[in-house]
């Protein structure tokens, strides 16, 4: 077994609040990816819990059930526990927005205070909360009192607006607010808002929160995990409560059950064959079908299935023929001429994972 992994009989099982979540690497809500096709393909790929891509306060106040946008809010039976995370600038607004996603299923409530998009900073949303600790922790405040209390709250936070000590302190005061108001768990990325993708995430960092919370806060780590290795190296390295997979898990959702074969056996599974791949891709296009109607899906998979291309050994040819794809028929193109003669596949290159936001 390599250094890095860690036994499944060395990991804890994870808990948010009294919600069990289980084995403890999760999909993270990942802006414009994390809807219910990918969440449920992950789910059946080993993922024990994932949570929605973020949604804005305002957004979900204003929400009908319109064929276009009624399916922010869908859960499928099989992804449940399912998290609903919420984004926004004004206490009030915040906590109503949480109720609307308690209304329709979801079974934790996270509060995102990571976002470092410039138009999210610029509107006092998002990272720009980590420089407002007082009101940061008057949202968390009026969203743990107004929801359910069968319903944990949790919350995504950088390290910091910038690396700043006045940042760092910031920080600290966000956490120990959301502690003292009853938060469940704090998912915590190890790079700065200011820092965005740039750099390497401070693993170091969760360590030093992890430690300054102890068992009063569940903590899951964020940042840098491309890989089943990376997962594991981060509990061992840092001793959070888990480990939240983002962009590596777009168009890789066998990460997850590769984490649980290299927990339990100390040995990484190979990567998924090219017709492993192409049931899976086939699988995620029927359920965007389902969910957004046949027209729309095709256009919606496009992201997707350039991410997937990824896993194929010609990957620059496949991803072309991807790029252009609008509609099923060409879908299925692309599928006969690339992954029609089954062959291996390959992990996905660290390289390949570039600035896309998480």
């Amino acid at each position: 077994m390599s250094s890095s992994a860690l036994p499944a009989a060395d990991l804890r099982p994870l808990t948010i609040g009294n919600v069990a979540i289980g084995f403890p690497v999760v999909q993270a809500a990942l802006s414009g990816y994390s809807d219910l096709p990918m969440r449920v393909i992950a789910r059946r790929h080993g993922a024990s819990y994932s949570v929605c891509e973020v949604m804005l306060d305002q957004f979900l106040l204003s929400l009908t059930k319109r064929e276009r946008t009624r399916h922010f809010l869908d859960i499928a039976d099989e992804e449940h526990p399912v998290g609903g995370q919420l984004m926004g600038a004004e206490p009030e607004q915040f906590s109503l927005g949480a109720l609307k996603l308690v209304e329709a299923g979801f079974d934790i409530i996270d509060v995102n205070f990571g976002c470092p998009v410039k138009k999210v900073l610029g509107r006092c949303r998002g990272g720009f909360h980590l420089s407002q600790p007082a009101v940061a922790i008057e949202i968390l405040k009026r969203t743990r009192d107004i929801v359910p209390d069968a319903i944990p709250v949790t919350v995504k936070m950088r390290r910091g607006i910038d690396d700043t000590d006045e940042a760092r302190d910031q920080f600290f005061e966000i956490i120990d607010g959301a502690m003292r108001v009853g938060l469940a768990a704090a998912t915590v990325h190890g790079r700065t808002v200011v820092q965005r993708y740039v750099g390497p995430s401070r693993w170091s960092f969760l360590r030093e929160v992890k430690a300054h919370v102890g068992n009063r806060l569940k903590i899951l780590g964020s940042g840098d995990l491309f890989s089943a290795e990376d997962s594991l190296k981060m509990i061992a390295e840092t001793g959070v409560d888990g480990v939240t997979v983002a962009r590596g898990a777009i168009g890789n959702p066998w990460i997850f059950q590769q984490t649980r074969t290299l927990a339990d056996t100390g040995e990484l599974p190979p990567p998924p064959t090219l017709h492993e791949q192409t049931a899976v891709m086939r699988e995620h296009f029927t359920l965007c079908e389902q969910t957004y109607t046949v027209d729309r899906a095709p256009l919606l998979m496009r992201k997707f299935c350039i991410k997937y291309s990824q896993c194929h050994p010609d990957y620059e040819n496949v991803r072309l023929a991807f790029a252009r794809l609008r509609t099923r028929d060409e879908f299925e193109s692309a599928l006969a001429e690339h992954y029609a003669i089954d062959g291996p596949g390959r992990f996905v290159p660290r390289e390949l994972h570039g600035s896309q936001e998480e």
